[in-house]
């Protein structure tokens, strides 16, 4: 009997899970001895769960920090490391393969057809080339576009499984309640939050066959929100990929954004509203050089702030959504933008006021400068952001995060929030690209 090939996969909680569910989990050929993890705080020193691993693990899977690596390879002799993680640069990635290559280990990048899973149902896909591109705000535009024509529309969002993994194994949030009976951190409540605002359900957690399965037994059409700029988990009959003016270049320079670029349909250039000229024309030049068939729609995101007069003049504290500053790299968001539009007269520097494990988001990504990403991944780091905008010496607060923070962290300073939707521009738009699925219900194959 030939010796099944032992295997570390390298993931932040979602698409490592996802790839070992669908290909290896049942697979005698292999033997994963392990996960790595990094990207999101306090995902290491955990374990896969038993009653997730399947019979081959009846002890699970351990998770460990992603510095363990190559004394793992070593420790484990693993003879491949499957790259299971996403938002990251072409570079970084060739340095992850040469640390791996030179343990004496195979470097493997899966393919989709691997690991995306077929529907019975009809599945638009909303991806992305960068987090912070304007995905989540483009999936609910077509949320509504479908919703509005009577079609039963669920959305499913890519994987954010930051607890107990056995208990998120496949969960549903239709009603504000659901967020807080499955302690939802902030970045979750962000993506949520919306789509019950919409009443359309959204599925999201671990086992995405299970939550496959779930989606297709309510829904006639299943929007994938894809997330941190990953490929779909499940396959799409219609790809729609976001990019962003604000980062021009990164469309090419990305993994996997560029994947999700050179599959798509349909390409959004977001943000045309607040980018130069020049970097609209340099995203669109690229998308038609890696994807010249795809139909590309133009897209800004209008700011709205209410009561934006209360910015003029004050020292505001700027507070954006925590993905987009850190590992999506952005230096500015819709807060930043608001408070420079409608008059502060300063964005207060919030790092000589920073506590506990905000701090170490600082000490992560010192690119963030002179903003405060709205950090939540747990109840310390909720507890740390409410501390850190308490101790700011400022005037006002401008809050540019996807969902209410207030309702989650209660801001004792006045408060402002700045909210955006996608609005297209001209034609073609979402519509345009919907069309086949607008026209006819979908149901089965016949």
């Amino acid at each position: 009997m030939t010796a099944r090939r032992k295997v570390i996969i390298m993931g932040a909680a979602g698409r490592d899970f996802h790839n070992f569910n669908v290909f290896f989990r049942d697979n005698r050929d292999y033997e994963v001895v392990a996960f790595t993890a990094t990207q999101i705080p306090g995902i290491e020193d955990k374990r896969y769960p038993p009653a997730l691993a399947g019979k081959l693990y009846p002890k699970g899977i351990p998770i460990h920090p992603e510095s363990r690596l190559p004394g793992l390879i070593r420790e484990c002799r693993a003879d491949a490391v499957v790259f299971a993680y996403s938002d990251v640069s072409h570079e970084y990635v060739m340095h992850k393969a040469s640390a791996v290559l030179a343990e004496g280990a195979d470097f493997w990048l899966q393919g989709p057809d691997s690991f995306m899973l077929k529907s019975r149902k009809k599945v638009v896909s909303v991806c992305a080339t960068r987090t912070g591109c304007g995905k989540s705000q483009t999936a609910r535009k077509i949320a509504r576009i479908l919703k509005s024509r009577g079609i039963k529309t669920v959305a499913v969002r890519h994987a954010m499984p930051y607890g107990d993994l056995e208990k998120q194994k496949a969960q549903r949030f239709a009603v504000i309640a659901d967020l807080k009976k499955h302690r939802c951190t902030i970045e979750e409540m962000e993506e949520y939050e919306p789509y019950i605002g919409l009443g359309i359900p959204v599925l999201a957690g671990v086992d995405y066959e299970a939550i496959l399965a779930e989606a297709e037994k309510e829904a006639e059409i299943i929007i994938w929100d894809g997330g941190n700029n990953d490929m779909p988990f499940f396959r799409p009959d219609l790809e729609i990929v976001v990019t962003d003016p604000h980062r021009a270049g990164h469309e090419t320079a990305y993994f996997p954004g560029e994947t999700n670029l050179r599959r798509a349909h349909a390409v959004v250039i977001n943000k045309v509203d607040t980018a130069d000229h020049e970097n609209v024309v340099k995203v669109r030049d690229n998308v038609r050089l890696l994807n010249p068939n795809a139909t590309i729609i133009e897209a800004a995101s209008p700011i709205s702030v209410d009561g934006y007069e209360k910015i003029a003049g004050k020292r505001v504290l700027v507070i954006e959504d925590g993905p987009t500053l850190t590992h999506g790299g952005m230096k500015y968001g819709a807060a930043t933008i608001a408070a420079q539009r409608f008059g502060a007269r300063e964005i207060v520097d919030p790092r000589p006021w920073l506590k506990g494990k905000i701090a170490d988001t600082f000490a992560d990504y010192p690119h963030i400068g002179a903003l405060l990403p709205a950090m939540g991944y747990g109840e310390e780091q909720i507890r740390d952001l409410a501390r850190t905008i308490d101790a700011v010496d400022c005037d006002l607060v401008v809050i540019g995060t996807p969902i209410d923070l207030n309702r989650v962290v209660k801001i004792k300073k006045p408060a402002v929030r700045a909210t955006y939707e996608l609005q297209e521009i001209g034609l073609p738009d979402l519509e345009t690209v919907l069309k086949p699925f607008l026209t006819r219900r979908s149901g089965p194959p016949a």
